[in-house]
């Protein structure tokens, strides 16, 4: 296929939806000669209460459903209105199972009670099954008329509906299987047309609303072309958001193309921890800069299950509204995968693989906090059987991303398996810090947070015409085509043998193993190739299912990288659309104009892809190469933190940096024991209190072994000396470690001094830390 120099353009003409895409569709009443017939989708109730609308396994068990995610506690109800036609008898089918029976284990834990105009069920749900299906609720005599219907949580342990079938045929056959997507029974019963609304054509169809699809839509449309996103939650962001809450990594803003970055920047998260806190992940902030680009239709609470392929050419995708049940139809010219597991790439026929063993799992993160009186915390027989030498202590209160399972399980048939499993986890240890050994100790304690939307790290990958691997990082294998910079170690996540023991089977708790020998400061330039199909022509795709080996994507997964590829993928797609060519030829035949184009500022714009592209006020300055620094930014920690730049120096430091990958600012430096050498760091108190100081310590790394594990520093405020000794290894939890904990004036200098007489190692020299003492 040749390119045409003159841009090809489809007429714009965007089909009306029907009310109901607005409105919903909460219950569907049909008569027949033989039987009355309600159904109802729990994602259509009219007030989920406490219930979570739980999206990720459409593609399994075939529905948006609600889930009762309280922490041990039963949630508020969930509650709609239906309109019985016809009154009589009615027999009452519930689409749910219990999510614990596939281990067999004791008790059920999801336990929920029907109420039906004010009667409760004889029946109570979530006790029944390994697998979802129909629980016959038994019958209830209905009167004509608005009647209310009523979701009652029993245990606050993750209870799940998906929907309910009120029939006055009381033969007691069940209705049909309901496990695929819109099933023809199911959408019969919605009342839904057999062909979707259409919408479009658009310039760009993205599917996936994580840092990678938020990078491709705003990239594309900023360069004039017409977007339509799609994501499955109502929340963008992915892995990135509140409801997962992995910190954003990977460094941006440097290597070939310095301006790649600058649009993740304008949402990226400020979380200085994983998990964060909400409000650090800034879902509303992400949607503002969404919302605020004219030329991008987002579609939130969708979930695209099909597509049309024809020739190896994608026509269009369908996608559900995951509380109505309706179906829009988005027509493109181009389309991007970014759903993570390559979703798109699949319904389409794309060449893809998967890591046969051995691939990183998910992570369900989660936190808890200490209260002013004791609390309690039911009983859970049904979770992981553990007592506190199962599992790391959370420290800092926070059950951190290593609480991670699945490595060998199927990623994409099993997700929801992966996710429960990852539940029982959490549940059975802090069953274990309230109710078994960890007793005396947790009393005031409380479970106040657990990702009940797993972060994926690993599953499908789909193919491009180049496939990266990490021989290419590891060499700098310079590719003509290499943009996106990937800072991130190469970081594969492996169960973690101490705790491996007792669940042999599926581990929950996992150890990083690093190949440091990625450039952090300039980054390795992953090749636009490994950014678009090598056999769908007009599939892009961004993300962590992009065209790399298993061992590449330990560097690339991380998600300021991944959401540069979409920055990228975004501009190409404006070239197809000027070009009418493929993502193939923009390589073999414009590499250079995309290349032009990545010079631009994130702010650059135009309103078509033909058109003079201008540039916002407030465009970011041009960054070094080498980023802004090569650390960590001393603001992005708790308290106040000063780098070693900053400290006075005495006697012989040697400088260090590039391959360690926890550090502050530009780099650290290190001096032998006994050396004689010293630095001395100045604080100024913000305020009259109680402060704790801490230094920086090495990373948890065999290569830092060497470090001082005792080694003198000195606290000095006026006359006072405070003289301790500490370690400078690191954990992989910590690094900073505590000196000691001191009482100030407001603006009274402390000096913090570093000492390495009668230290047994190398002395650590990075930054110093002072927090409020709690």
């Amino acid at each position: 296929m040749s390119c045409n120099p003159l841009p090809v353009r489809r007429p714009r003409c965007f089909a009306l939806l029907a009310a109901f895409l607005v409105v919903g569709l909460p219950f569907i009443v049909s008569k027949s000669a033989h039987a009355a017939e309600i159904f109802v989708e729990t994602e259509s109730f009219d007030d989920a209460g406490g219930w979570k609308l739980d999206t990720q396994f459409i593609q399994q068990m075939g529905s948006p459903y609600l889930l009762a995610h309280g922490l041990g506690k039963p949630v508020d109800d969930a509650v709609t209105q239906i309109d019985v036609q016809q009154a009589g008898t009615y027999r009452v089918w519930v689409r749910t199972y219990d999510w614990v029976a596939r281990w067999d284990a004791p008790g059920d834990p999801g336990r929920f009670q029907v109420l039906i105009g004010g009667q409760t069920l004889p029946e109570t749900f979530g006790t029944e099954g390994a697998t979802w299906g129909w629980h016959d609720g038994g019958t209830i005599q209905l009167d004509a008329g608005k009647t209310e219907l009523r979701l009652k949580d029993l245990t606050g342990f993750d209870g799940r509906c998906d929907c309910l079938y009120l029939t006055t045929s009381l033969d007691g056959d069940p209705p049909p299987p309901a496990d695929k997507v819109l099933t023809d029974w199911r959408r019969k019963q919605l009342g839904l047309p057999e062909e979707p609304l259409e919408r479009g054509p658009y310039d760009l169809v993205v599917v996936g609303g994580g840092y990678a699809g938020m990078g491709s839509a705003i990239s594309a449309a900023r360069m004039g072309c017409r977007v339509a996103l799609i994501q499955d939650r109502g929340v963008l962001g992915g892995n990135g958001s509140s409801e997962v809450r992995v910190w954003a990594m990977g460094n941006i803003r440097r290597g070939k193309f310095p301006r790649i970055g600058e649009i993740i920047e304008e949402f990226a998260d400020q979380a200085t921890k994983s998990p964060g806190r909400y409000e650090e992940f800034g879902d509303e902030l992400k949607e503002r800069v969404v919302r605020a680009e004219p030329q991008i239709d987002l579609w939130l609470n969708h979930h695209a299950f099909d597509a049309v392929v024809k020739d190896n050419h994608i026509v269009s995708v369908d996608a559900l509204n995951t509380k109505t049940g309706a179906v829009v139809r988005m027509l493109g010219d181009r389309f991007v995968d970014c759903t993570g597991h390559g979703w798109l790439g699949q319904f389409v026929g794309a060449d893809s693989d998967m890591a046969p063993d051995g691939r990183m799992g998910m992570s369900n993160m989660w936190r808890w906090d200490e209260t002013d009186s004791p609390q309690s915390f039911p009983e859970t027989p049904w979770a992981l059987d553990l007592e506190m030498q199962d599992f790391p202590y959370p420290r800092d209160h926070h059950g951190q991303w290593f609480w991670e399972s699945g490595f060998d399980k199927d990623a994409l048939g099993d997700a929801e398996g992966i996710r429960d499993w990852n539940l029982r986890a959490v549940y059975g240890a802090f069953n274990a810090m309230k109710n078994r050994d960890g007793a005396a100790d947790h009393k005031t304690a409380v479970l106040t947070w657990v990702a009940y939307v797993g972060g994926p790290r690993e599953s499908n990958r789909l193919l491009g015409d180049v496939i990266l691997t990490q021989d290419d990082i590891v060499a700098k294998r310079d590719f003509p085509d290499g943009c996106v910079p990937s800072t991130w170690s190469i970081d594969l996540h492996y169960p973690k043998e101490q705790y491996a023991k007792k669940y042999p089977d599926n581990p929950f708790i996992s150890v990083a193993v690093h190949d440091r020998r990625v450039d952090r400061s300039y980054g390795y330039p992953v090749p636009y190739r490994c950014f678009y199909s090598r056999n769908i022509d007009n599939l892009f795709m961004a993300g962590r299912n992009v065209s790399v080996t298993h061992e590449a994507l330990g560097t690339v997964r991380v998600m300021k990288t991944c959401g540069m590829m979409g920055e990228v993928v975004g501009k190409a797609a404006s070239i197809c659309a000027l070009r009418n060519c493929t993502p193939r030829e923009v390589y073999d035949d414009h590499l250079d104009e995309l290349l032009k184009l990545l010079e631009l500022p994130g702010k650059a714009r135009r309103s078509t892809p033909s058109a003079p592209i201008t540039i916002d006020e407030g465009a970011l300055p041009r960054a070094s190469k080498y980023g802004p620094m090569t650390g960590q930014d001393p603001e992005s920690f708790d308290g106040i933190v000063i780098d070693d730049r900053e400290a006075e120096l005495t006697g012989k430091w040697t400088s260090g940096g590039g391959r360690n990958d926890r550090y502050v600012a530009y780099s650290y430096k290190y001096a032998g024991g006994n050396s004689g050498a010293q630095a001395t760091y100045t604080i100024k108190a913000p305020k009259a209190g109680r402060f704790q100081i801490l230094v920086g310590c090495a990373p948890a790394d065999e290569r830092f072994n060497n470090r001082a594990t005792e080694a003198p520093v000195e606290i000095r405020i006026g006359d006072r000396v405070v003289r301790e000794s500490v370690s400078y290894r690191g954990t992989e939890e910590r690094q900073f470690t505590p000196v000691a904990t001191i009482d100030v004036d407001k603006d009274q200098e402390i000096h913090v001094v570093i000492l390495t007489d009668q230290a047994n190692g190398l002395v650590h020299l990075d930054a110093v830390q002072m927090i409020e003492a709690k």
